[in-house]
């Protein structure tokens, strides 16, 4: 068999036991590489060191489809200053995760008037996401929204995640299962957050019933009058 050293030199023909005895010098593993060829190739194998390597190409490897993962992050003109915060707290979170975010914003009925404040939404966001992301290009118009591409930073141009900790680990957002249309995949299909739930506020949603203004007192039940028998 044609032998390989553990530092890629050709050591030449050699028969298996002397192959064996010259891995059992090297302290390595004789591993078959290519068992059609004529003859068949060997390698000397340092496995610790092949072990190293194999798991930094798979970390390699998870790190760029991670990448090509992508995250929707809805705005609207008349956002809310908490909402918006919250949706920007998202897309941190998605960039620092090594995946792409889209930004969109819809315009509804009369705001189509005036595209200005919608604009002014998309660059507030660009600017406050500009330590985790640049975007890929300028907002444009598409049909009745506005839409950018947001990739991450390289690690080491990017800043920390203000929600890491000591540790450098980032807690789970609260807000993430109450936004699950925040943050879908690329192909459309809603994320793995869990299902988004309402938080209802008993008092306000009671005022607007009906019966909010209903005094029960004033309607209790009477018992009904006695009738008298009359005899025959």
């Amino acid at each position: 068999m044609r032998v390989i050293g553990d530092d890629g030199a050709q050591l030449g023909v050699l028969s298996l036991a002397d192959a064996i005895i010259l891995a059992r010098t090297k302290d390595v593993y004789l591993v078959e590489v290519a068992p059609n060829a004529t003859p068949p190739v060997c390698r000397l194998v340092d496995f610790g060191k092949f072990r190293y390597e194999q798991n930094k190409k798979e970390k390699e490897a998870r790190k760029h489809q991670h990448a090509n993962k992508v995250k929707e992050v809805q705005l609207s003109p008349q956002i809310d200053p908490h909402d918006f915060a919250v949706k920007l707290s998202h897309a941190i979170d998605f960039l620092c995760e090594e995946m792409k975010v889209k930004v969109t914003l819809k315009f509804r009925g009369r705001e189509m008037a005036h595209k200005e404040f919608g604009f002014q939404q998309v660059e507030k966001f660009t600017r406050e996401v500009a330590l985790y992301g640049h975007p890929d290009f300028a907002p444009k118009l598409d049909g009745k929204g506005i839409s950018m591409m947001f990739s991450p930073l390289p690690r080491n141009k990017r800043a920390k995640n203000p929600r890491e900790n000591a540790d450098g680990v980032v807690p789970p957002s609260p807000h993430r299962h109450h936004q699950d249309h925040d943050a879908v995949a690329a192909n459309g299909e809603p994320s793995d957050d869990g299902p988004s739930e309402r938080v209802v506020n008993d008092a306000s949603e009671f005022s607007k019933s009906p019966f909010a203004n209903l005094d029960l007192d004033e309607h209790e039940e009477q018992d009904p009058p006695e009738s008298s028998a009359t005899g025959s």
